[in-house]
């Protein structure tokens, strides 16, 4: 078991920059998962934005984000980060950290936070 806590969200211009922490607690060590951040816009699915593996080495992203976000993790602080350069309007959305396997897919994910928002104004 694993309960996440995502911190970071907030109000930020088009083309300014946020960093979304996501703490990770419970019995697994933090090397156990991947994590992850997906997103969800209202009236929108949820969709993957970034995961990392659980050594840290490898990293995937959405086409939609990649070269503006960066995702990684703090083993000592068992915390993974997202940190969000040039945002947009489009990237409005509650932002969801979480820890299964290395994977685009929402399904192979366990364990999810409760969800950070972050506004975007043009």
């Amino acid at each position: 078991q694993v309960q996440l806590v995502e911190s970071g969200g907030g109000l930020v211009q088009a083309g300014g920059s946020l960093r979304l922490s996501c703490a990770a607690s419970g019995r697994n060590p933090f090397s156990t998962y991947a994590m992850a951040w997906f997103r969800q816009a209202p009236g929108k699915e949820r969709e993957f934005v970034a995961t990392i593996s659980r050594s840290g080495g490898s990293s995937l992203y959405a086409d939609s984000v990649k070269g503006r976000f960066t995702i990684s993790r703090d083993s000592a602080k068992k915390t993974v980060y997202l940190q969000m350069d040039s945002l947009k309007p489009e990237d409005m959305a509650v932002y969801y950290c979480a820890a299964g396997s290395y994977s685009e897919s929402y399904g192979d994910y366990d364990y999810w936070g409760q969800g950070t928002q972050v506004t975007v104004s043009s």
